[in-house]
């Protein structure tokens, strides 16, 4: 995408539609409707990887347009079968307690506080499928864990065969258990008296019972209302407990496409023939990066080469909300290490004015909105399998946005659409 590129135009005409079946149960706070996402890695994001090295930066988190801040695990990292030197950030210790590697509680309600002055929200990456193996609830709540065929606790095993994978620093929590739950709930409650924070992004939700998370929802409701992400694309999260999902679908098929190995028809066809049915309402997170992708599957360099604001672009404006991960406005182009300090290096944030923009895109236009508030999504017909291009339309008003997915220049043909070559790797938009 190119700075000041939004101008009127011509539209070409619209050959499918996409649209929601149904209507979800939950309400998603006001302050939702138009915002965006971004995902702080404390450890990694200051030399000192502390919570002040973080509360330094969120003017400038401000400024480029951030509405939410999603903190990865703040909670200790337990000692024992630790991964590495300092141990996996979902490996949770205590979760009433703050991970002394990044500050005391007071640095981290005085980094919630100065988010809320700035007019941003805060939630954190809350763990409710396994703890570490020396979480006191291990020798005090046996009967709270999975046991093994022998009745020992075990570590945390996920799939089957040869799709089999072990977390060996883990053990799995058993929600049949009512103790369980209570605790639980008591625990997430604690952090939105104590702390004021304004919701959870839930690792592994999918694992955790569904009927849970519907008990939780309007519990944690009535201490404050709250923001929930999953990480889980179940369409069933969403009827009664979760305000958005992830979007690893269209991730994946971005990934894809920048590989050249799929094209504008196979982004199309997404959107005509969804894989999932979700309420109407749901907020789908739409990404290119997170600390797992990041971290496991590769960095912006690896997985997109030069091609990378073309899915940065797509990510910001199909129907859904924006996620930036930490370093992406610094170009990162390195797999940030997982279980050591690695800090990022900022080189004086190339691309935050390339955010900046599509943020500012994002809070002005109203086909943008999130769920049932955004626009429907018309796809275009370009005549050209390297292009994909599409219109939403909300309240009188339009966007298009038409993309040359290759490295090299395309011609756009289609019907209605004004002819015009897209240069490689260029991003047209055009609001109205």
């Amino acid at each position: 995408m190119k700075h000041n590129l939004f101008r009127a135009g011509v539209f070409a005409a619209s050959l499918f539609a996409f649209t929601l079946p149904s209507v979800a149960e939950v309400v998603h706070p006001a302050w939702s409707v138009n915002a965006t996402i971004y995902e702080v890695n404390v450890r990694q994001y200051s030399p000192e990887g502390t919570f002040a090295g973080v509360d330094q930066q969120l003017p400038r988190l401000k400024q480029m347009g951030v509405d939410i801040l999603w903190i990865m695990p703040i909670n200790p990292i337990g000692q024992e079968k630790r991964k590495g030197p300092l141990g996996s950030y979902y490996a949770v210790k205590d979760y009433k307690a703050i991970n002394p590697e990044f500050g005391s509680m007071s640095d981290f309600k005085a980094l919630v506080r100065h988010a809320h002055a700035l007019g941003m929200k805060v939630i954190i990456d809350w763990v409710p499928n396994h703890t570490a193996w020396d979480h006191p609830w291990v020798k005090d709540h046996p009967e709270w864990y999975l046991k093994d065929a022998s009745g020992k606790i075990g570590p945390v095993r996920f799939g089957s065969g040869a799709d089999a994978s072990v977390w060996e620093d883990v053990v799995g929590l058993d929600y049949r258990v009512p103790g369980l739950r209570a605790a639980m709930l008591d625990a997430m409650g604690f952090w939105l008296k104590e702390a004021d924070i304004d919701g959870f992004r839930c690792d592994v939700a999918g694992n955790v019972p569904t009927d849970f998370w519907n008990e939780a929802r309007p519990a944690l409701d009535k201490i404050k209302p709250v923001f929930m992400l999953a990480e889980s694309d179940k369409p069933e999260l969403q009827e009664h407990a979760f305000d958005m999902s992830y979007d690893w679908d269209f991730y994946h098929l971005m990934v894809k496409a920048a590989q050249g190995k799929a094209d504008g028809r196979d982004l199309a066809a997404f959107f005509t023939h969804p894989h999932h049915v979700y309420p109407a309402g749901s907020y789908r997170m739409e990404f290119t990066s997170d600390h797992d992708e990041n971290s496991w599957n590769g960095s912006d360099a690896e997985l997109y080469g030069k091609g990378f604001k073309v899915y940065a672009t797509l990510a910001a404006t199909v129907p859904g909300m924006p996620l930036v991960y930490s370093g992406q406005e610094a170009g990162l182009d390195k797999r940030l290490e997982f279980f050591k300090r690695d800090p990022i290096q900022w080189r004086d944030y190339p691309l935050q004015g390339f955010y900046r923009d599509l943020m500012a895109l994002k809070h002005s236009h109203p086909a943008l909105a999130n769920g049932v508030e955004g626009g429907s999504m018309e796809i275009l017909d370009p005549h050209n399998p390297k292009i994909f291009a599409f219109k939403r339309v909300k309240a009188g008003k339009s966007l298009t946005v038409e993309v040359n997915l290759t490295d090299t220049p395309q011609r756009i043909e289609g019907a209605g659409l004004k002819p015009e070559t897209l240069e490689a790797f260029g991003t047209r938009i055009i609001a109205e």
